[in-house]
């Protein structure tokens, strides 16, 4: 028994140092190459306690709606949605979102598709809050056929699609950069070092240092003194990337203050719970031999 023991173990070792060797090998070419890290756009909402600031949710809103909106849809969410708590345009006087003055007068800058019910033809009339965010395409082919057959993704989950979803989405919009000498780029690419992809069959330099990143189609959507913020914010692309970011992760998850706070009281509940039973335990067991 001690003798086969001896030998598996012997052999476990030794696929342990093969695995080993065969990660430390590799390890050269995982370093090249790969997108970047996001970098920490330093949120209000991170962590177990944070919660939306409610001023850079509505500045987020402004840059979405005057630059984002042009090519990326929001379909999951309607004009109401700014009013609901802990939201953009949130007023716990008014309860019912609908009836947010603020959030009417939002929805009324967009205009929607209808039809007129008295004569059944197509119009286009002013947006209420019970409408879903105005799409800048029809459908999925026109989109695609307006951006050289790439159709710009839906953005109303778009945090919760991406790792690090809110930093990633920060990092790519302000993370653009000028090609590295001796990348060869396609027309209609452009470079970003936190795009997900593989460049090697595009470098032409050493193929241990590949650049990080990936090529997108969408060109650096974001310029310095943009958007207009009336709040006395830096109109930086740097700022605008974190603002409109911090926007998308409130629609991937406009219910997380709730959702952190539930899971607060669930916490002392459970801790309460606890105590009880280990009082009781104590109680009911006391002076038995166990």
């Amino acid at each position: 028994m001690i003798g086969k023991l001896t030998v598996s173990t012997t052999k476990i070792i030794a696929a342990a140092a093969v695995a080993l060797g065969l990660a430390v090998s590799a390890a050269p070419a995982l370093a090249s190459g790969g997108a970047a890290h996001p970098r920490s756009g330093g949120f209000s909402f991170e962590g177990p306690f944070g919660v939306y600031d409610q001023g850079q949710l509505q500045r987020g809103y402004k840059v979405y709606h005057e630059v984002c909106a042009a090519c990326h849809s929001m379909n999951l969410m309607h004009y109401r949605n700014l009013g609901d708590a802990h939201g953009p345009f949130w007023n716990p006087k008014y309860p019912n979102p609908n009836d947010n003055p603020v959030v009417k007068a939002l929805a009324a800058e967009n205009q929607v598709a209808d039809i007129d019910s008295e004569t059944g033809e197509a119009i286009m009339r002013d947006a209420t809050p019970a409408d879903k965010f105005r799409a800048p395409y029809p459908n999925a082919t026109a989109a695609a056929a307006g951006n050289g057959g790439a159709a710009p993704p839906d953005l109303s989950v778009m945090a919760k699609a991406r790792h690090d979803g809110a930093n990633y989405i920060y990092s790519l919009l302000s993370g653009y950069r000028a090609a590295p000498a001796g990348l060869q780029i396609r027309e209609g690419q452009h470079y970003n070092p936190y795009m997900a992809g593989d460049l090697t069959p595009f470098w032409s330099g050493d193929h241990d240092h590949v650049p990080e990143g990936g090529f997108i189609a969408m060109p650096p959507p974001l310029q310095n003194g943009q958007v207009t913020y009336d709040d006395g914010s830096p109109q930086t692309v740097d700022q605008y990337a974190k603002d409109v970011a911090a926007f998308i992760a409130w629609t991937s998850e406009p219910k997380m203050v709730e959702r952190k706070q539930a899971g607060f009281g669930v916490m002392i509940f459970l801790l309460i719970f606890a105590g009880l039973t280990y009082a009781s335990y104590r109680r009911i067991w006391k002076g038995v031999a166990h």
